[in-house]
């Protein structure tokens, strides 16, 4: 598996480890990343594709004049 090295703000990767009750902020930042993931195709199951949001705005024709 390919490894992403990225930069954090210390008290950011604190706060996570303590609310995620992780020992390391790798582990956290993982753990954030998956339920992060996890919540965002839950929603797409419940409510469509996000590709599917062109359907849901009323392209309502202009009013015809003369």
């Amino acid at each position: 598996m390919a490894q992403v090295t990225v930069t954090l703000d210390a008290n950011l990767a604190i706060d996570a480890m303590m609310l995620s009750g992780t020992k390391n902020p790798q582990d956290a930042v993982e753990l954030v990343l998956r339920d992060y993931l996890a919540r965002g195709r839950r929603t797409e199951t419940r409510t469509g594709d996000a590709a599917d949001g062109q359907r849901l705005t009323t392209d309502r024709p202009t009013a015809q004049e003369g």
